[in-house]
């Protein structure tokens, strides 16, 4: 049996006043979904240049850009491609769970550009932790929020260095909660106990500030791009998400 609290209960509202906040704070969150919807701020897409508000996501308002789909971590890539990213014409790309507008301003500046996913309709079908390719053959791998869904994501990064070569950089986004020194994951949890924990039942974790160290521990080195004003106001980001750069030690190829 759990022990009291040191400081006692605070007193409840009776059942009736309890229900008519839940409906009075329930129906005034809806009318300031509404308002953000219809009349919220405009940004603008780095993706695809549209200026204007941005469409919902599920319960979340202004993330979607409504001329090419694209969401806060694929403007922030956008962003960090225009800023970091020099791809020779002989470059080879390899793009997880590939986000099409992203993979339109890659493929033709390049000698090889791949999709890949564990399910059918990708260019490749492949497991993350057993990529069969052989090793350095990828200049480029881009896989944003595909580990939260791997089983076992060590394996799985360490499979992506292994297919880099020299010089190569892997792209990876996750979510994360920056303030968690660890990442949260229970192999025992189901489907919706996920959803309660994870946000997204099928999520198999929730990263915490140690998965630069996960990416380190499979060999590369890791480099940041964070999401920071002005960038996060005028391109709709979310405040401090970052895209994480694991480069393989070698001469610069990508």
């Amino acid at each position: 049996m759990a022990a009291a609290p040191a400081f006692g209960l605070a007193p409840q509202r009776d059942p009736e006043e309890r229900e008519r906040k839940l409906r009075t704070r329930a129906l005034a969150g809806l009318r300031a979904w509404l308002d953000l919807v219809q009349a919220g701020p405009e940004h603008l897409c780095p993706v695809c240049g549209w200026h204007g508000r941005f469409a919902p996501v599920r319960e979340k308002p202004g993330l979607s850009c409504p001329a090419c789909d694209s969401r806060p971590r694929h403007r922030l890539m956008k962003l960090w491609m225009d800023r970091h990213l020099r791809l020779p014409r002989t470059a080879r790309v390899l793009h997880f769970a590939a986000e099409p507008a992203i993979g339109a301003l890659i493929r033709p500046r390049v000698a090889e550009y791949r999709t890949a996913d564990i399910a059918p309709g990708a260019d490749l079908r492949l497991d993350l932790t057993a990529l069969d390719l052989p090793d350095g053959c990828v200049d480029l791998l881009i896989a944003n929020h595909v580990l939260e869904h791997v089983a076992d994501d060590r394996r799985a990064l360490a499979e992506i260095a292994r297919v880099l070569a020299p010089g190569g950089r892997a792209v990876l986004s996750v979510p994360m909660v920056d303030s968690w020194p660890r990442t949260h994951e229970d192999p025992a949890l189901g489907p919706e106990e996920r959803r309660l924990y994870y946000t997204d039942r099928l999520h198999l974790r929730l990263y915490g500030r140690d998965f630069p160290d996960r990416i380190a521990a499979a060999g590369l080195r890791v480099e940041e791009f964070v999401a920071c004003e002005p960038d996060v106001s005028r391109h709709g980001l979310k405040r401090g998400e970052r895209i994480f750069i694991g480069l393989k030690p070698g001469p610069q190829s990508a």
